[in-house]
C-alpha cells in the first residue's frame, strides 16, 4: 500500500535523554550515546556536514535530526512508497557533490499497478523544509506482487558511478534471468544514464544496467576506502548469509548454489544443486547461521582507534552489531556488540572522526553514537 506521509501523520520523535553508557569489547571499552528515540522502523542514516543526520523511516518518512538530537517533522517531497512487509522508504545517502549541490539519493519500494511494486532510486535537492526537484533515476522492472526482498542500498565508486542493490522479490529463478532486474546489482552514471563499459552494455536480451547477478536480497553495500573495491552483503535463506565483492558480469549463484536451506524443510531448495558450480562465484565470507545482515560500513584509516581496519555490519535476527577485523582484505575475527539492547540493527555508518552511528529497527527505534576504544600505544 503506497504512502506519502504528511507532517501530522505521527508525532515527532524525541531527542535522546539517556545518559551515555559503556560496554566491553574485545579491543576495550565502547561508549554508547542515544541521540534520538521514537523513530518508527528507521532504515538508513546519512551523516550531514553540519553534524546532523537524515534518517529514513520505512513507512515513508524522511526526518532531519540535529547534532543535539532534535528531530524534525517529516520532510516534504518524499516519493510515495509501497509500505508493506519489507517494502517502504529504504536507503538515504548524500551525493558525492553534496556540499555544492545539496543532492541526496533515496532508494525505496515504488508502488505499481494492481498492488505490484519494485525497487526504485531517486535524487532530490535537500532544503530547509524538505526535498525538491525529485528525479527517479532507476526503476526495477517488471514490478511484481509481494512484500519481500527489495534490498536496497546505494554506494558510489568515486569514479562517477553509482551502485544500487536490490532483491529478487522472493522469486528465486529471476536472479539468474538477465532479461529482468530482480536479483541484480546495477551500476549507473551519476546522472542515471547507462555506462558504456557495463559488462552487458552491448548485449541483446539483457538489462544493460546489470553489474552482477545471482543475488538474493542485498541490504549491505560499501566501498573500501583503502582500495576502492565494492563489498556487498546479502540475506541467504536459513543459513547462507554472505559477503561478496561483486565484479563486472559475474554470477553469484542464487539459487543454483547456496549454503542456505529451505526455511520449511531445512533441506536445499529444489533449484539448488550444491555450494559450488562452474561459472558461479562462491561467497567471500559466509555464515552457517544467518544473522540477517543489513547495513555495512568500513572503519579504516583511523590508527588512533582500536577498531581500525574493521568491517561493521548490522544484524537483524542476530540483534547485534557485527565487527569483522580485517588484515588487509582478509577477515580474521568476528565479535558481536550491542547484544544487550535486544534490538535489530538496521544500519551502521562511520563518520570522518571514526565515531560509529547505528539505527535500531524497532517501532521505537533509536539513533545511537558509538565511540570505539582508543588504540593502545
Amino acid at each position: 500500500m503506497p504512502f506519502a506521509l504528511s507532517a501530522c501523520a505521527r508525532p515527532a520523535p524525541a531527542a535522546g535523554a539517556e545518559a551515555p553508557r559503556t560496554e566491553p569489547s574485545q579491543a576495550g571499552t565502547l561508549r554508547i550515546e542515544t541521540i534520538a528515540t521514537g523513530l518508527e522502523h528507521p532504515w538508513a542514516v546519512a551523516l550531514l556536514p553540519d553534524d546532523g543526520f537524515l534518517v529514513t523511516e520505512r513507512p515513508g518518512r524522511l526526518r532531519r535530526i540535529s547534532a543535539d538530537g532534535q528531530v524534525s517533522a517529516p520532510l516534504a517531497g518524499v516519493p510515495a512508497v509501497f509500505a508493506d512487509g519489507q517494502g517502504g522508504l529504504l536507503d538515504v545517502v548524500l551525493d558525492p557533490g553534496f556540499t555544492g549541490n545539496k543532492r541526496v539519493w533515496l532508494s525505496y519500494a515504488e508502488p505499481g499497478e494492481d498492488g505490484t511494486a519494485g525497487t526504485a532510486a531517486a535524487t532530490a535537492t535537500l532544503g530547509d523544509a524538505g526535498l525538491s526537484d525529485l528525479h527517479v533515476v532507476y526503476r526495477q522492472v517488471p514490478k511484481l506482487e509481494g512484500p519481500n526482498h527489495f534490498g536496497s542500498r546505494i554506494a558510489f565508486d568515486g569514479k562517477g558511478h553509482v551502485f544500487i542493490s536490490q532483491g529478487e522479490r522472493n522469486q528465486k529463478e529471476l536472479a539468474q534471468d538477465l532479461e529482468v532486474l530482480q536479483g541484480k546489482l546495477v551500476r549507473l552514471n551519476l546522472d542515471g544514464s547507462l555506462p558504456a563499459d557495463n559488462p552487458f552494455a552491448g548485449g541483446v536480451g539483457v538489462r544493460r544496467a546489470v553489474w552482477s547477478y545471482g543475488h538474493r536480497n542485498m541490504q549491505g553495500l560499501a566501498v573500501d576506502p583503502r582500495t576502492g573495491r565494492l563489498w556487498q552483503s546479502e540475506h541467504g535463506p536459513r543459513g547462507g548469509d554472505e559477503i561478496n565483492r561483486p565484479e563486472a558480469g559475474k554470477n553469484y549463484g542464487w539459487p543454483v548454489i547456496s549454503d542456505g536451506m529451505n526455511y520449511l524443510t531445512n533441506l536445499p531448495y529444489p533449484e539448488t544443486s550444491g555450494r559450488e558450480a562452474a561459472g558461479m562465484e562462491r561467497p567471500y565470507h559466509v555464515w552457517a547461521k544467518s544473522p540477517a545482515l543489513s547495513g555495512m560500513a568500513f572503519l579504516v584509516n583511523h590508527p588512533e582507534s582500536a577498531w581500525n581496519n574493521s568491517l561493521l555490519l548490522g544484524a537483524l535476527a542476530g540483534q547485534s552489531l557485527i565487527r569483522l577485523t580485517l588484515d588487509g582484505e582478509r577477515i580474521v575475527s568476528e565479535e558481536r556488540l550491542l547484544t544487550d539492547l535486544g534490538s535489530r540493527i538496521r544500519d551502521v555508518r562511520v563518520a570522518a572522526d571514526g565515531k560509529v552511528y547505528v539505527l535500531t529497527d524497532e517501532r521505537d527505534g533509536q539513533l545511537l553514537r558509538l565511540t570505539p576504544p582508543a588504540a593502545t600505544k
